[in-house]
């Protein structure tokens, strides 16, 4: 029963893989349309990637949870956890940018014969995922509380852009994930927040007492009013009132 944790850890990490495997299947599609204006496109099957991110990101839970209550925690569960992270939350959702970079950049003049060095800044998500899984794996203070978004949460903003893309009729929207400095943007603040000690509350519960509480409850309302109301697009909202009430409220590291 001990090794059940480390079964679902791992199968985040598969999750992992076939998210990677959707994004580069996809690529960039080129195609003329009825006015016989050439078009390039992002597929809409990369909603796919997003897909498997999200199914990462409920197992790497649920690992944690049975770890707890099998009392199976141990030293190589908690290496296999970040390992894996670093895959599903990391690598994947640097794979989704790098191909919205590429869609942004081949939009430009001569853009599908720009240099790859533009593409490089995608996976700097993912090396700022690897920062913030080390040291997180060397500070034991961050049980109750974190310091930078954690992986999962950075992971899920980058897996919404897809389905925001391909769910939203706001033209604005759908022009920002066009442009390469709007996704750059996107990248450089997603590794901030990672690599930074911004101090972040954990949505694990120290009891259930109201009191202590408080900040949980409010981002779950926040949560299911956004989800009602925005679509897809509550995702990086969710995120920013996770931020902002974490920082309002003071959340001290326990």
């Amino acid at each position: 029963m001990k090794q059940v944790p480390n079964f679902f850890t791992l199968l985040n990490l598969v999750f992992g893989c076939i998210a990677i495997v959707y994004v580069l299947q996809n690529g960039i599609s080129v195609y003329v349309d009825a006015s016989g204006v050439q078009v390039l496109e992002v597929p809409e099957e990369i909603w796919m990637a997003s897909l498997f991110i999200g199914l990462a990101a409920v197992v790497d839970f649920l690992d944690g949870f049975l770890a707890r209550l099998l009392r199976a925690d141990s030293e190589m569960g908690a290496q296999l956890d970040s390992l894996s992270d670093v895959v599903s939350f990391g690598v994947a959702p640097g794979m989704i940018l790098y191909q919205f970079l590429r869609n942004a950049v081949a939009r430009q003049e001569d853009g599908l014969d720009a240099s790859f060095l533009w593409l490089v800044p995608a996976f700097f998500v993912a090396a700022a995922a690897a920062w913030r899984l080390a040291r997180f794996n060397l500070d034991k203070s961050q049980q109750f509380s974190f310091k930078g978004l954690p992986a999962p949460a950075a992971g899920l903003l980058v897996a919404s852009i897809p389905l925001i893309y391909w769910n939203s009729e706001n033209e604005t929207i759908v022009g920002l994930l066009r442009n390469k400095w709007f996704l750059y943007a996107i990248i450089a603040v997603v590794s901030y927040l990672m690599v930074s000690t911004l101090p972040l509350m954990s949505l694990k519960f120290k009891d259930y007492s109201l009191k202590n509480n408080v900040p949980k409850l409010l981002l779950l309302v926040i949560a299911v009013a956004a989800a009602l109301l925005l679509q897809w697009l509550a995702v990086p909202v969710v995120i920013i009132a996770y931020i902002l009430l974490s920082l309002v409220l003071k959340t001290k590291t326990a």
